[in-house]
């Protein structure tokens, strides 16, 4: 359910309704926006009289809704969600990228990699410690190693580094890690969301190999519902009938559909939405034109010898050159 609250409205009254809600055991939620204060309501609501709170002289309107993602919900949150990790702002007008190797390979490897997308102008680093795999004999990451080894490429770089998080025993290890990400295998896994939901460490949250739209927000409603709000969300392609010339296929209409539908920011991963580095540039363009809060881009210092997903990772060289570019069109469309 959603409450509007009139302007003006005086303080102690708010708190009366948000108390005698509570008492109700229902879960209330508070949005400031820019002049009014929206309530939003989580529980079994249908138990609420709606003309009854229609007629409190604070409330402007309250209505019921349909849709089953409460907490990611835009019509709870109007305003856009502002995402820090380490420090870089992503959503309500802040764009950023993520880049970096799909694996961490070797100190060398990431504090060198780490320098040069610094160098492009990114503010945050990108990188896979532990690595789910189609296949039991590729590599599986650098495990607790690889966490160290961006920790140490954070340091002489000074980025806040975003990795991924495969197994709720493992979410000890990350309590020094600036964003953790969800990939799309582990989308649906809801013991790992609500896990992470208990955490208040921003969270990129992959939507699945073959998800929906409304999947996606309801796998963030299972972070929201524990607790963590900073969630980020990640289109990065889905499995449809092409495979012969790319990897997944990019949905670019889920930006603005769930620009419509949600408050939180919204990145695009187009490496893996296409699978092949000479595409990439193309649909990361598309993605800052069609409005993406950031991008997430595979970047590698040697991609024909990366231990792993080589084919769709950038060089330094040509990911210095795609940042200048995503910068004109961020210029274009904010304008």
């Amino acid at each position: 359910m959603v409450i509007m609250i009139k302007r003006n409205s005086p303080k102690e009254k708010i708190e009366h309704l948000v108390t005698w809600l509570q008492e109700k055991e229902f879960i209330v939620r508070q949005f400031h926006g820019e002049d009014q204060l929206v309530l939003g309501i989580i529980g079994k609501t249908a138990t609420l009289d709606l003309e009854m709170l229609q007629s409190l002289d604070i409330v402007e309107t309250a209505s019921q809704m349909s849709d089953p993602f409460k907490a990611a919900n835009r019509k709870m949150h109007p305003e856009d969600s502002i995402i820090s990790i380490g420090g870089v702002k992503i959503g309500g007008g802040n764009f950023d990228i993520m880049a970096g190797p799909c694996s961490v390979e070797s100190r060398e490897q990431i504090t060198y990699i780490a320098q040069k997308i610094k160098e492009a102008g990114v503010g945050l680093l990108r990188g896979g410690a532990f690595k789910p795999r189609t296949s039991p004999y590729d590599f599986q990451g650098l495990k607790d190693e690889g966490l160290e080894l961006l920790k140490e490429a954070r340091k002489a770089t000074g980025l806040p580094i975003v990795t991924e998080l495969m197994d709720a025993k493992q979410i000890h290890l990350f309590e020094d890690i600036d964003c953790i990400q969800v990939g799309a295998r582990n989308t649906q896994n809801y013991d790992l969301l609500k896990e992470i939901g208990k955490t208040k460490t921003p969270v990129l949250l992959k939507r699945g190999l073959a998800g929906t739209i409304k999947e996606l927000l309801m796998s963030a409603e299972y972070i929201m519902a524990n607790g963590n709000e900073n969630v980020i969300l990640c289109e990065r392609g889905i499995r449809t009938y092409e495979s012969d010339y790319t990897r997944n296929t990019l949905d670019l209409s889920a930006v603005p559909v769930l620009r419509k539908l949600t408050h939180l920011p919204i990145v695009v991963d187009p490496s893996h939405g296409t699978g092949k580095a000479d595409l990439v540039p193309s649909m990361a363009l598309a993605a800052a034109a069609a409005g993406a809060d950031g991008l997430m881009i595979e970047v590698h210092n040697d991609p024909a010898n990366a231990l792993s997903d080589g084919p769709q990772c950038l060089t330094p060289e040509e990911f210095h050159t795609l940042a200048g570019q995503i910068r004109q069109i961020r210029e274009v469309i904010t304008q």
